[in-house]
């Protein structure tokens, strides 16, 4: 097992990303292909939460589009992703806020955190 991880952590490809955690608002540029043309979209909410380590480390943002939610989960390590961007950071006592699912309203809403 820990002859994988080595191997993972040596030779696996390493994106110089911005210091993030939950309750921080962001942005993600990614690359999506159409047939043969590529475009960049960008999503851009809450960081619920960050999920593994290493090459499998993963993050989910949650944005409202009008009155429905939409989460999406990104690999950290995605060689689709382009920029992050940190828009905001946020003041949260957890690492994973699924609470924040069920909130609306003003009661959604997150303190910024100064920098």
């Amino acid at each position: 097992m820990d002859l994988l991880k080595f191997v993972k952590d040596e030779f696996g490809t390493k994106k110089e990303l911005p210091k993030f955690q939950a309750g921080d608002t962001i942005t993600v540029y990614y690359e999506i292909h159409e047939g043969k043309k590529v475009r960049i979209q960008f999503f851009k909410g809450v960081v619920i939460q960050r999920k593994g380590s290493g090459s499998t480390e993963t993050f989910t943002i949650r944005k409202m589009s009008g009155t429905i939610g939409v989460e999406r989960i990104f690999p950290v390590n995605l060689p689709a992703i382009q920029k992050i961007e940190v828009n905001k950071q946020g003041k949260v006592r957890r690492a994973r806020i699924y609470y924040f699912r069920g909130l609306t309203g003003k009661k959604a809403r997150i303190k910024e955190r100064r920098r």
